[in-house]
Order: structure tokens, then sequence, then C-alpha cells
């Protein structure tokens, strides 16, 4: 088991120092936080194996041990207390967010370090040493102490779904599994550049869009409650024949409607988000959210070609370092996450076992285009792995373009929904105010 030293913090400001044994640094730092400790640094010692039953040392005592004791007396005798600018210095090295950016240098970093031939354990304490986040530093520093204890390196991420990501994590494993993680660690920086690229160009596009289609509706909500009132005054001082548009008038009385109920909307708007989220979470209704993404419009296309893409390059890879086709299958299947596409693997690998095709279920599915199962149709009958490479060019080449189209149709959707709104807003609040500036009911009010 790992042995650990650190130092923490008591509530009362003391500051302790100890060398313990814990599982790993994470249940460690769990440990410490549930006997009021606050961790300021933790370093691993060595790793002393179960296997041989080594005599203890007195100054290495069990975690629940050190639980009994914090917070005697005998504390006391040293405290110090912490200044105000320590305290807040502390407080933020805690709470430092691990962003996007700490996970591509670290996914870049570590990638040329094993180009470099530096092994994992090198490459890992390397990096260590220059990451400035603390928060991450900790997640490497847990990584790195389940590797020299014996571990892959995923199975310690897996541990940390909010730094990274479920296909970043497989991606690493396939890597490890299959011998090649120099490669896959090129293609997790890659995948990474393209999310964020990705995530850059719809957020320019949905977010400006977003904002204007926002603050059309305030100026609905607030014109109706404002301006349609004050209008109606007019029209019912000077006894004018006029009216207001009727559909004015409707849109007036339903937010004042929701105004006075506003419960009804808001249970009812709860309700169906409930549902929504109860049926997501059944399995049909989950398998068939997945099967949604694959066929929503605008971003469908693009999510299937991914998942296929990442799929096909896993498979590559572990092909390319000697793997049968079911292993290889049964190894890549876990950079996918999408229920349908691993039902659609499940029974490919199935149909290896009683001799079928690997690719008829792809071809079945509907989901896969004509000219990618015919590549690797013509891979079998050839070099597979030569032609994977030209398919995994093919589906680059592919998702290129449905990216542009994307970026074509995207904005279309987006002006149609703000015109829809920004022509409502007129036929409801303008359309009476041009009544009022041009002064018509003028005439009918004093009968002329």
């Amino acid at each position: 088991m790992p042995v650990y030293t650190y130092r923490a913090v008591t509530r009362t400001g003391v500051v302790v120092r100890n060398r313990v044994e814990a599982s790993s640094r994470q249940n460690l730092i769990k440990s410490l936080k549930n006997g009021n400790l606050m961790p300021i640094s933790i370093e691993q010692v060595s790793y002393r194996s179960n296997k041989t039953q080594r005599k203890q040392k007195k100054n290495v005592t069990d975690i629940q041990e050190i639980m009994k004791n914090v917070n005697t007396t005998q504390l006391g005798k040293n405290k110090k207390t912490l200044s105000t600018k320590e305290k807040i210095n502390l407080y933020f090295a805690k709470t430092e967010p691990i962003t996007q950016r700490d996970l591509v240098v670290f996914t870049q970093n570590f990638y040329l370090l094993k180009k470099a031939n530096f092994n994992n354990i090198h490459a890992l304490d390397t990096i260590i040493q220059s990451t400035e986040n603390l928060s991450f530093r900790g997640v490497l520093e847990d990584i790195l102490a389940g590797v020299e204890a014996g571990e892959n390196m995923y199975t310690t991420m897996e541990y940390y779904t909010n730094v990274f990501p479920y296909i970043y994590v497989n991606m690493i494993k396939v890597g490890e599994l299959s011998g090649s993680l120099t490669n896959s660690l090129q293609q997790a920086v890659k995948y990474l550049d393209e999310s964020e690229a990705l995530n850059k160009k719809i957020k320019s596009i949905l977010i400006p869009n977003i904002i204007q289609f926002v603050m059309l509706l305030v100026m609905l909500i607030v014109g109706t409650l404002v301006a349609i009132p004050a209008i109606q005054n007019v029209f019912d001082e000077l006894g004018t024949d006029e009216e207001l548009p009727t559909v004015t008038l409707w849109f007036a009385d339903f937010i004042d409607g929701c105004i006075q109920f506003w419960y009804i909307p808001t249970f009812i708007i709860l309700a169906i988000v409930g549902a929504i989220i109860f049926y997501i979470n059944t399995p049909k209704g989950r398998y068939n959210f997945h099967y949604f993404k694959y066929k929503m419009p605008i971003f469908g296309e693009l999510i299937f070609a991914l998942d296929f893409s990442r799929f096909l390059k896993a498979m590559l890879l572990n092909m390319q370092n000697g793997m049968r086709i079911q292993d290889s299958i049964e190894v890549s299947k876990n950079v996918i996450k999408n229920l349908v596409m691993l039902s659609v693997i499940e029974t490919s690998i199935n149909n290896i076992l009683t001799g079928s095709s690997w690719i008829e279920p792809f071809e079945k599915s509907g989901l896969a285009k004509p000219m990618i199962t015919e590549m690797l149709k013509i891979g079998m009958q050839t070099d597979l792995t030569e032609m994977m490479e030209k398919l995994v060019e093919y589906m680059e080449i592919d998702i290129d373009n449905i990216m542009a189209k994307i970026m074509k149709a995207l904005p279309q959707v987006v002006y149609a929904v703000v015109g829809a709104i920004l022509i409502f807003f007129v036929l409801v609040v303008l359309v009476p105010c041009i009544q009022v500036y041009m002064g018509n009911f003028l005439f009918s009010a004093y009968d002329v």
C-alpha cells in the first residue's frame, strides 16, 4: 500500500504533519477532510506491498489512528494561526477549477514526452512539476501513484469524470491495452483540438443569436405589460371606437393569465421536464434518446460520423498492433458511449462468433453510408488494415463536409427563429404604438 507524507490544517489553524498509509491519494484526501483536516500538500514516499508483511515503522501509522487523535489537546502546543493572505491563497488553491485548456496542455506534453521515449512514471512526474493548477496537479499525482503501484492510467482517470471526458479515458484505455499509448495520445490531442474548434464555431453562431432572441422576448413581454395597457387606457379615456389588434389583445390576456396563475405553467413545465428526464433514464428511453441523437436535424449526421470515425480509428490502432478483428472490435467499443452504436457493435461481435459478416450489422442499421460499408467489404477481400486507413481519411473529409453544411444551415435556422419572434413583436407591440403615433383613433373619438 502506498505511503504518503502530508501537511494539513485543522479548523483551529493547527498545522498537522504526518506519514500514513492509504490506498490512494484521493482516498487519503477524503479521509483527511472527513476528519476536519484540510490538506496543504501530499507526497507519496513509497509503495508497500501487502504480500510481504513487514514491521510497521514508528512514524507510519494508520490513517484511522490519526483521525482519532487529530483534535486532542496535544496539537494545541504547536498551534499556528494562519494569516489572512495565507487563508485566501489556501482557499483559492483548493478551489481552482480544472479547465479544458489544462487537459489539452497535459495531453500535448504527455504525447511529446512519450515520443521522446519517456516511460509513464517519468513523463507524469515531469509534467506534475510544471503544472501550475494545484487542483489538476493533485489529480495527476493520484494517477502517478496508481501507475507506480502497477495500475493502468485509465483506471484512475475513470474516478475523475469531471476532468477527463468518457471518450478521452477510453482512448487512453485502448492505447494502454493495445500497447500503443503514444498513438492514442496523438488521437486524444486531435480529439480535444477538434472538439474545442467545433465548440467555438457553434458558440460564435449561437451565442449572439440567442442573446438577440432573449432580448426580443424580453422586449415583447415588457412591451405587452407596459405599452399595451397604456395604449388601451388612452383609447378608453378618449372613448374611441378603435380597438387594438386581436393578436395583441390575445397575447396580453395570455401574459396576464400566466402572471395571475403562475403556478399552472410552472407545474406544466416541471412536469414535462420531469417526464422527459424520467423517460430518458429508463433503458428504452435512453436507447431512443441516443437514437434521436443520430437522427436529429442538423447535428445528427455529424454526431454519428464522429462516433463511427472514433471507433474506426481505435479499431485501426488495435489492428496495427497485431490484434485480431474480434479482439480489436471488443476493445475499440470502449470509445463509444451511444447505446445504439454499442448495440450494433455487439451484434457485429456476435456475427463473428457465429461465422457471419461483422460488417452486416452496420449496413442494416441504416446509419452508416453505403460508401463506408462497401470499403469495409473490399478491405475484407484485400487488406483490411490498409483499407481502414483510407476509410479513416474518407471519414475525416466527410466530417469536414458535414461541418461546412452545418455552418451554412445553422445561421439560417437561427435567423428564421429570430425573424419569427421579430414579426410577432411587430404585430403585438409596434402596430398599436404606430396607431397611437398616427392618431387615427382621434377621428372616431371626436365623431369626425
